[in-house]
Protein backbone atom coordinates (compact mmCIF):
# COMPACT_ATOMS: atom_id res chain seq x y z
CA UNK A 1 0.00 0.00 0.00
CA UNK A 2 2.92 2.32 0.67
CA UNK A 3 4.09 1.87 -2.91
CA UNK A 4 0.71 2.82 -4.34
CA UNK A 5 0.58 5.92 -2.16
CA UNK A 6 4.11 6.86 -3.27
CA UNK A 7 3.10 6.57 -6.93
CA UNK A 8 -0.01 8.68 -6.27
CA UNK A 9 2.02 11.38 -4.51
CA UNK A 10 4.44 11.43 -7.42
CA UNK A 11 1.59 11.53 -9.94
CA UNK A 12 0.05 14.55 -8.23
CA UNK A 13 3.45 16.28 -8.20
CA UNK A 14 4.04 15.42 -11.85
CA UNK A 15 0.55 16.57 -12.84
CA UNK A 16 1.10 19.91 -11.07
CA UNK A 17 4.35 20.46 -12.95
CA UNK A 18 2.66 19.25 -16.15
CA UNK A 19 -0.07 21.87 -15.74
CA UNK A 20 2.58 24.58 -15.44
CA UNK A 21 4.17 23.17 -18.60
CA UNK A 22 0.80 23.35 -20.32
CA UNK A 23 0.40 27.02 -19.38
CA UNK A 24 3.88 27.80 -20.69
CA UNK A 25 3.16 26.10 -23.99
CA UNK A 26 -0.24 27.74 -24.35
CA UNK A 27 1.31 31.17 -23.87
CA UNK A 28 4.05 30.41 -26.42
CA UNK A 29 1.54 29.14 -28.99
CA UNK A 30 -0.43 32.39 -28.77
CA UNK A 31 2.65 34.34 -29.86
CA UNK A 32 2.91 32.49 -33.21
CA UNK A 33 6.70 32.76 -33.26
CA UNK A 34 9.27 30.01 -33.66
CA UNK A 35 11.60 31.49 -31.05
CA UNK A 36 8.80 31.55 -28.50
CA UNK A 37 8.08 27.86 -29.12
CA UNK A 38 11.74 26.92 -28.91
CA UNK A 39 12.17 28.88 -25.69
CA UNK A 40 9.03 27.29 -24.25
CA UNK A 41 10.30 23.81 -25.06
CA UNK A 42 13.63 24.52 -23.38
CA UNK A 43 11.84 25.94 -20.35
CA UNK A 44 9.48 22.95 -20.17
CA UNK A 45 12.39 20.51 -20.35
CA UNK A 46 14.21 22.40 -17.59
CA UNK A 47 11.04 22.33 -15.49
CA UNK A 48 10.69 18.57 -16.00
CA UNK A 49 14.29 18.03 -14.96
CA UNK A 50 13.76 20.25 -11.92
CA UNK A 51 10.71 18.19 -10.91
CA UNK A 52 12.73 14.97 -11.05
CA UNK A 53 15.69 16.61 -9.31
CA UNK A 54 13.44 17.86 -6.50
CA UNK A 55 12.20 14.33 -5.82
CA UNK A 56 15.72 12.95 -5.99
CA UNK A 57 17.24 15.61 -3.76
CA UNK A 58 14.43 15.36 -1.20
CA UNK A 59 14.58 11.56 -1.06
CA UNK A 60 16.00 11.59 2.47
CA UNK A 61 13.09 13.71 3.71
CA UNK A 62 10.36 11.71 1.98
CA UNK A 63 8.80 9.01 4.15
CA UNK A 64 8.03 7.09 0.95
CA UNK A 65 10.17 4.98 -1.38
CA UNK A 66 11.52 7.67 -3.69
CA UNK A 67 11.84 5.39 -6.71
CA UNK A 68 8.08 4.96 -6.73
CA UNK A 69 7.63 8.71 -6.29
CA UNK A 70 9.87 9.17 -9.34
CA UNK A 71 7.75 6.71 -11.31
CA UNK A 72 4.61 8.59 -10.28
CA UNK A 73 6.20 11.89 -11.28
CA UNK A 74 6.97 10.52 -14.72
CA UNK A 75 3.41 9.21 -14.97
CA UNK A 76 1.92 12.58 -14.00
CA UNK A 77 4.12 14.50 -16.43
CA UNK A 78 3.38 12.09 -19.24
CA UNK A 79 -0.37 12.01 -18.72
CA UNK A 80 -0.73 15.80 -18.67
CA UNK A 81 1.35 16.05 -21.84
CA UNK A 82 -0.77 13.40 -23.56
CA UNK A 83 -4.04 15.04 -22.50
CA UNK A 84 -2.86 18.49 -23.59
CA UNK A 85 -1.61 17.19 -26.95
CA UNK A 86 -4.90 15.40 -27.54
CA UNK A 87 -6.89 18.54 -26.73
CA UNK A 88 -4.61 20.65 -28.90
CA UNK A 89 -5.11 18.29 -31.85
CA UNK A 90 -8.84 18.78 -31.61
CA UNK A 91 -9.85 15.62 -29.80
CA UNK A 92 -12.64 15.65 -27.28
Amino acid sequence: MTYVFAVLVGAVWGAAVGLVNMLIMRKALKKHKDKALMGANVLRTALDLAAFAAVFLLRELLPLPYTFVLVGTALGLSMTTIVYSFRLAGGK
